[in-house]
């Protein structure tokens, strides 16, 4: 095996002269890791880089973003998607603004017992904000180690983690852990990539044992499929006098504190719009009086298990009292066109909006 410090200074060196200027990467401070590495699980750094801006901005300190409304704090994390982890964000904000005094934890050990905090964040927090020789994990460092090691365990099994852990572990430095950290994952990234590495200019090519052995598009290993389904969404938007019918998902829910409309879901595809018509008669949702303003095109949205494709009916509604009880009726919200814009939605609705410039 290359040695621990070979290894580590040629990684350092290449980081030194390639590394991009990331603003999380010119402090210490734990809130500002924390923030960054959350948002860069959601997205690529280009993408993401708005919104590690926008949440500084608004909540410069911690105890800044633990007194925030969380429907503001979803709202800025529209886009991103996993908003289970935007809602974690901030129940570990209140921990560390109401329990610790506005101090996160210094080390590895107790960053985990924040609500949210796994392995990986944890580890980048304890090593960039306060220099501690632990490891981070992630699918750059996976990709960098499987390749120049030829380790083939599956990435996704407990076994396979357990071994990239103990060799990430065995060759991070215990000085200057922070900026290996970084350099290792930088170095997958830009470098080492999934696609078309850049072998032939790599400080590793010697001993790189995909490179001597023509694999490096066959590591990492990952045997595991996760299982997508489709699901086929009909959305039904209420509308009279420029306002919309809006629903706010509930607890639960993969979408809780999101606003989205009314929805008829069906599967194996999409409904006729005889038989949309027919299930809404059904519902008893035609006691107002209301026609068809548009249908929309149909609109894609991918989650990690699931495709889904909604269409979006424009319904309005001749009256204001048929309106209203509509809304009382399936308990729904009344927003004109700015508080719509407020409140947080998923990207799904975003795009829809967004296309019909409403």
């Amino acid at each position: 095996m290359m040695q621990q410090d070979d290894f580590a200074t040629k990684l350092v060196a290449w980081y030194e002269e390639h590394k991009r200027d990331l603003p999380w990467r010119h402090t210490t401070d734990p809130y500002k890791i924390w923030l960054s590495e959350v948002i860069l699980q959601q997205t690529r750094v280009q993408q993401g880089l708005p919104y590690y801006h926008n949440f500084v901005e608004n909540y410069p300190k911690v105890e800044d973003f633990a007194a925030a409304d969380e429907q503001d704090i979803l709202r800025l994390w529209q886009g991103l998607g996993y908003y289970s982890r935007a809602r974690n964000m901030h129940k570990a904000a209140q921990t560390v603004a109401n329990e610790l005094n506005g101090q996160f934890p210094s080390n590895y050990k107790d960053l985990l017992q924040l609500k949210g905090v796994g392995s990986y964040t944890a580890a980048a927090i304890a090593s960039f904000a306060y220099g501690e020789s632990v490891a981070v994990l992630d699918g750059n460092v996976f990709r960098v180690l499987s390749r120049i090691f030829d380790v083939e365990e599956d990435i996704a099994s407990p076994k396979g983690k357990k071994t990239f852990e103990a060799l990430a572990n065995e060759l991070i430095p215990t000085k200057n852990a922070g900026v290996y950290n970084q350099a290792i994952m930088e170095f997958g990234a830009l470098h080492c990539k999934p696609k078309k590495p850049n072998c032939m200019f790599c400080p590793f090519q010697e001993k790189c044992e995909a490179f001597r052995l023509g694999k490096q598009a066959v590591l990492p290993v990952k045997l595991k499929k996760t299982k997508v389904r489709n699901r086929y969404f009909h959305y039904l938007v209420w509308e009279h006098d420029g306002k919309l019918l809006m629903k706010e998902r509930q607890e639960g829910d993969v979408w809780q504190g999101l606003h989205d409309f009314m929805l008829v879901e069906n599967a194996p595809a999409f409904l006729e719009n005889e038989q949309i018509f027919e299930s809404l008669i059904e519902q008893q949702l035609a006691a107002a009086t209301w026609k068809i303003a548009a249908i929309s095109a149909d609109f894609k949205h991918i989650l990690s298990h699931q495709r889904i494709f909604a269409r979006f009916f424009q319904l309005q509604v001749s009256t204001s009292e048929e309106f209203e009880a509509l809304a009382n009726r399936f308990q729904l919200k009344i927003l004109d066109s700015e508080g719509v814009e407020q409140v947080p939605k998923p990207k799904l609705v975003v795009n829809y909006l967004k296309d019909t410039k409403f």
